[in-house]
């Protein structure tokens, strides 16, 4: 249970989240009560510790303090111009709108300048709801100090967490979401004609959720351990296993058809898997490789204090064997491919229990382990801290923090207009929609889809809203408990689903108009009317103000995966055919990170209310072969990193002009995205293999070039060529000949 705990929540983050911000404000509605405050200063207590909780993000518990006791005062002086300018319509309104654009600008400040905008947004809004008046100022100040009181004992004392522990926790959930990748490529083996589509959406979607935890990981690194070098022995190991277990899933697909599996089938939503497979079978072959996965699933899964004893060496030692070409089964070539991969993966398992528990007992070891032992303390070895280049930043309007901003004071204007129209008393729902729209987006698109799931979750919200009004009455500590429920179910879904996250709010705010004796229908009807018009003034205001379209900005991050994509690729194929080292886990990680920025941008097109449904299919496309791309360029990278450390592994020069043609395209197609007008064009000719010398495939494991390294060559090469035609760009073959 644990493990799967582990494993859904990553790093227990949402968990914690939900803890943090419920035992905040449960602590100051307990402290408020005690004191016999009345229940409009409770909600605002309430609201109060919610904002001081969630707001502040940095990892360092130092910066956290630091940033908790700046918020104090911002909070302070925001609560007061909020009651003071609350009877100035005009003067309060201008003043909000400027508040909105300096709380947005204040972005650019990094994580505290997120936060502190954040906190004065948010208490303005608080000031608000809660109708503050001059008189009511004194009070309103002991209830923020109450709150923000509680939101840290709440996060330094109660519920501590320090970025080693988180770190270590994302460690735990990498390697449960390992043994799950592993339990379902398991059912590979077992899944009938009628079975196998839907245990391969659940291989793809396991191998989405381990690619997810190691970005997460990769995120954390820096603050999570002692020194750089710690992290980048770790940035290594993570990217060996997630390799190898990917590579693990390809072998077994390719053992299930009857001709080797397209990698494209991981990444692609509905890829058809090819049929006359030899699997399932029942041979003793077979049987050997279940046994094999279920003792991989435990290596990968069990950290070393819970993994002793002579039968897990044993059954080590024989997976790592395979790797030696020891005991491989009497089998096809395809089934012995995937107990290479085991033993591949197995190495992977090693290195990471080294890199995640320290040193092991190696008296059960045998010669093959001790083999890979060296190797991995070879790897380890070689490793050196390295610095990483800055880019240049945008400036003036280019920034995206100042074009949010002015995007936001804009759309926020004409929400207090309509929402003014619509209520006098309640026009802040209109603000408070068109802001939230506008956090984590960077597009139009993205905007319309945020906006959409808003008002989608506000509506159902309502209807839970109404029943839960009857039913709570004029219970307050009824009502107060559900809001706890809320906020908890509130935290924990929002990274899941937005639509979710909505719903709970709105149920939440419900009962918060019940405690404050202003429920009716009429109000939740308006809620949603207020919602609809925020959202609304929001797509208004990116689709007129300074806009990103939507094509826009999936193709800058398109050319930005593509350049990294080139980065990555002639960085590995130099070191591979005998050039300088470079940091190519890094490099590798970019890439990660940039395609992970596309697909979140490319959401407003793959959305089921996209309208275009060819357009929805190309973009899925381009995604999926781009994270085919990326595999290889990712498995390219940690066998070139392999190659100072093993002298069996030699480097072979005939691979740079091998890998020309492929670097040629991948810059050809950057260009024409970036400029429809470029004249590079994509260059075709005969196979990667075939531009090497005969006999090249067939040469010993160890020879200089081995098969996988042209394999992943070959199948980049393919997939770079197929990007050209879904992207409108003409190939050599396809120009009208003479």
């Amino acid at each position: 249970m644990w493990d799967r705990l582990a494993a859904s929540d990553p790093g227990l983050l949402r968990l914690t989240a939900g803890l943090r911000t419920v035992v905040a404000i449960a602590l100051t509605l307990t402290v408020l009560a005690a004191l016999r405050v009345p229940v409009s200063q409770l909600v605002a207590g309430a609201m109060a510790a919610m904002v001081s909780t969630f707001a502040i993000r940095e990892k360092q518990r130092s910066q956290q303090a630091v940033t908790l006791a700046l918020g104090l005062p911002v909070a302070l002086a925001s609560v007061s111009l909020g009651a003071l300018l609350n009877q100035r319509v005009v003067v309060g309104d201008l003043f909000f709108v400027a508040l909105i654009f300096c709380a947005v600008y204040g972005r650019r400040f990094g994580d505290r300048g997120t936060a502190l905008g954040l906190i004065g947004f948010q208490v303005y809004f608080l000031s608000l709801f809660v109708h503050a008046t001059t008189a009511t100022l004194p009070a309103l100040y002991g209830v923020l100090c109450v709150a923000f009181a509680c939101s840290a004992a709440a996060r330094f004392v109660l519920l501590p967490q320090t970025p080693a522990g988180t770190l270590d926790r994302l460690r735990r959930a990498f390697r449960a979401r390992l043994a799950q990748l592993i339990a379902v490529q398991a059912e590979l083996l077992d899944a009938g004609p009628d079975d196998v589509e839907k245990v391969l959406e659940d291989l793809r979607t396991a191998t989405a959720r381990l690619h997810e935890t190691a970005l997460m990981i990769q995120g954390r690194l820096e603050d999570g351990t002692s020194d750089v070098t710690v992290a980048r022995l770790l940035q290594r190991r993570i990217a060996d296993a997630e390799i190898a277990s990917e590579r693990l899933g390809l072998l077994l697909l390719t053992a299930r058809s009857a001709e080797r599996t397209d990698t494209l089938t991981l990444h692609l939503p509905g890829a058809p898997l090819p049929l006359g497979g030899e699997l399932p079978v029942r041979d003793d072959a077979a049987e050997a490789l279940r046994r094999d996965l279920q003792a991989l699933r435990v290596l990968m899964l069990r950290p070393l204090g819970e993994a002793r004893g002579t039968a897990l060496a044993q059954v080590r030692n024989r997976l790592l064997g395979y790797r030696e070409e020891e005991n491989l089964p009497k089998a096809s070539p395809a089934v012995q491919d995937v107990f290479r991969g085991l033993g591949e993966a197995a190495r992977a398992a090693l290195g990471l229990r080294l890199a995640l528990d320290g040193p092991q007992d190696e008296s059960d070891d045998s010669p093959a382990t001790a083999r890979s032992r060296e190797e991995l303390d070879a790897e380890d070895a070689a490793i050196e801290a390295g610095e990483e280049a800055e880019e240049p930043e945008p400036t003036g309007l280019s920034r995206p923090t100042t074009r949010a901003a002015v995007q936001v004071a804009v759309g926020s204007a004409l929400a207090i207009a309509g929402g003014e129209l619509l209520s006098s008393q309640r026009w802040y729902w209109a603000v408070l929609t068109c802001w939230i729209v506008f956090i984590n987006t960077a597009s139009t698109g993205e905007i319309l889809v945020k906006g959409y799931r808003r008002l989608l979750g506000t509506v159902l919200g309502v209807v839970a809203g109404i029943g839960l009004a009857v039913l709570v009455g004029h219970h307050t500590w009824t009502a107060f408990a559900l809001v706890l429920v809320f906020i908890f179910a509130m935290f924990y879904t929002a990274p899941l689903s937005y639509t979710l996250m909505s719903f709970f709010v709105t149920a939440m705010l419900g009962l918060l108009y019940t405690l404050l004796n202003t429920y009716s229908l009429s109000v939740l009807v308006l809620r949603v009317e207020e919602t609809a018009l925020g959202a609304a003034c929001g797509v208004i205001a990116a689709a007129v103000v300074l806009p990103i379209h939507t094509d826009r900005r999936t193709n800058e991050l398109l050319v930005e995966v593509l350049n990294r994509l080139a980065e990555v690729t002639r960085a590995a194929v130099d070191q591979l055919s005998g050039g300088a080292g470079a940091d190519l886990v890094e490099e590798a990680r970019d890439l990660d990170q940039a395609l992970a920025d596309l697909r979140t941008a490319t959401e407003p097109l793959t959305h089921p209310i996209a309208p275009l449904r060819a357009r929805r299919d190309t973009a899925r496309y381009v995604v999926a072969l781009l994270e085919t791309c990326a595999y290889h360029g990712r498995s390219l990278a940690a066998t070139a990193e392999l190659l100072p450390t093993h002298p069996s592994i030699a480097a072979d020069p005939r691979l740079r002009g091998a890998c020309a043609r492929i670097v040629h395209n991948i810059e050809a197609i950057s260009a024409h995205v970036a400029d429809p007008r470029a004249t590079a064009e994509i260059e075709t000719g005969p196979s990667i293999a075939s531009m090497l010398e005969p006999g090249t495939l067939r040469t010993p494991r160890y020879g200089r070039v081995t098969d996988r390294v042209l394999r992943h060559l070959q199948r980049l090469d393919e997939a770079v060529s197929g990007l050209a035609r879904p992207l409108g760009i003409t190939t050599g073959a396809d120009r009208p000949k003479k």
